[in-house]
């Protein structure tokens, strides 16, 4: 398998971006190349061997980036070793708790046979866009949720796996 892994996400107010590169750059350190990139600049996922999808969560829905992502390149996905992740709890529950993936990231995991899921505490801070975003900053319930260790650690398992030879 193709050390070179893309790390691709949908955001709105960046957490989740930071959080894939936080994910690149540990598989990165784990001796694989890896990129993270918006899927607006991903045409082709022909030169990955493996890919990790990211979305953040909103109003219990996966990021509508990418979720069109793995509707566009399904089939290729299939071919391949895929992750998901979700970011989005303002609280500690991410962290605390196994979290089940929501609607979008489920049908997202069935179409890719996704090796697995996991979903991140988020992050929500004053300057966010979206009346939503804004409702919550205005109710005092913002704030950053994430657990960076955490992320690595998933990051690292990720990258034994991808270097691990699949049996016969």
């Amino acid at each position: 398998m193709s050390g070179n892994v893309l790390v691709t996400y949908g955001t709105k107010n960046g957490s989740t971006a930071e959080i894939a590169d936080l994910i690149a750059s540990v598989l990165r350190d784990e001796g694989l190349e890896a990129q993270a990139r918006p899927p607006s600049e991903v045409t082709d996922v022909a030169p990955y061997g493996a890919v990790v999808i990211g979305g953040a969560l909103y109003m219990g829905r996966w990021h509508r980036d990418a979720r069109r992502f793995v509707r566009r390149h399904r089939r290729a996905l299939r071919e391949r070793p895929v992750w998901l992740f979700s970011s989005g709890p303002l609280d500690p529950s991410a962290s605390e708790r196994e979290i089940p993936p929501v609607p979008g990231a489920r049908r997202a995991q069935h179409r890719t046979d996704a090796r697995g899921h996991v979903t991140f505490g988020g992050r929500l801070q004053a300057g966010a866009e979206g009346r939503m975003a804004k409702a919550i900053l205005d109710e005092g319930r913002g704030g950053d949720f994430r657990d960076l260790p955490r992320v690595a650690e998933w990051a690292a398992r990720v990258a034994a796996e991808i270097r691990t030879p699949e049996g016969p």
